[in-house]
């Protein structure tokens, strides 16, 4: 209870891996939420209970839903979503036939679509948005992609807003879902590729002759530089790659290999190779 004696808004998450850790880190010690989770590991159970201590840890799925959260996240794995939605269909079913409120679903299980997760529950005009967040997010600096389904009011969108800012710098919502795909492709995948650019970065550094730590630190400011700069930068990318590629310089050098090797088109391929291995996972995870 607040001291003013109104009630705190409930969200119940259902799983307590690392990306709910994540939310459940920002919003611990905001004193408006009140924060609890179903998680079958024991293990898993006391160490998020030991870590945020106002944070409540049940076993299974009904124990928190019999909390009456207004919001309830949705952080399984996409392999037992089907499971998870079987357990919470006559819960919720019970809610809405007693005309109590459905509480808001957010569903951050990669390829489920939200067809899939209403099919599944069975309930009439059920308030739910779909997420694809990215790993950053467990440091406070994730991208975001959102998809609301019918029925998700303007203060439902508000309020997802303010739970992803705890943990996303940006948040971008797409008005088709099959979009979801793409967002996975080049955010929710994205961080994998900038990592492996940064692994070739290091490695041909060390073979130029710089020790491991120094060709390591190079890498991560760069990186961590040229985004900033990116960001903060009135000018388009290509603006800015061009302004720091001097004719017949060094960065030109690099670049002409880069773009001989068909660097675009690798990139092209590969935002497209996960666009549609989302979608086949998503035909795999959804079906009955």
């Amino acid at each position: 209870m607040h001291a003013n004696g109104t009630k705190s808004l409930t969200i119940a998450f259902i799983g307590g891996g690392n990306m709910a850790e994540a939310i459940i880190g920002g919003l611990c010690q905001d004193v408006q939420y009140r924060l609890v989770f179903s998680e079958p590991s024991r293990e898993r159970r006391d160490y998020m209970q030991q870590k945020y201590l106002n944070v409540e840890g049940y076993s299974d799925s009904e124990q928190v839903l019999a909390l009456e959260p207004q919001v309830v996240i949705l952080a399984v794995k996409p392999q037992i979503m089907k499971v998870v939605m079987k357990e919470l269909e006559p819960i919720l079913q019970q809610r809405q036939q007693h005309d109590l409120p459905t509480p808001l679903l957010i569903s951050i299980a990669a390829g489920i679509s939200t067809l899939s997760i209403r099919r599944w529950l069975n309930v009439v005009d059920l308030p739910l948005i779909r997420l694809m967040p990215n790993t950053p997010a467990l440091i406070g600096q994730g991208a975001v992609g959102c998809y609301a389904m019918d029925g998700v009011s303007a203060e439902q969108r508000q309020l997802t807003e303010s739970l992803l800012g705890v943990v996303c710098k940006h948040i971008s919502w797409v008005e088709k879902e099959p979009l979801m795909d793409a967002v996975t492709a080049v955010s929710g995948s994205g961080p994998a590729y900038y990592f492996l650019i940064m692994e070739a970065m290091q490695n041909a550094g060390v073979e130029a002759g710089l020790s491991i730590e120094d060709a390591k630190a190079l890498t991560l400011q760069t990186c961590l530089g040229a985004a900033r700069m990116a960001m903060e930068s009135e000018d388009d990318l290509a603006t800015l790659r061009q302004k720091v590629t001097s004719p017949k310089g060094t960065t030109e050098a690099a670049l002409k290999v880069l773009e001989a090797g068909n660097i675009r088109q690798l990139m092209y391929d590969a935002v497209f190779a996960a666009d549609q291995r989302s979608r086949e996972l998503a035909e795999e995870f959804g079906k009955d």
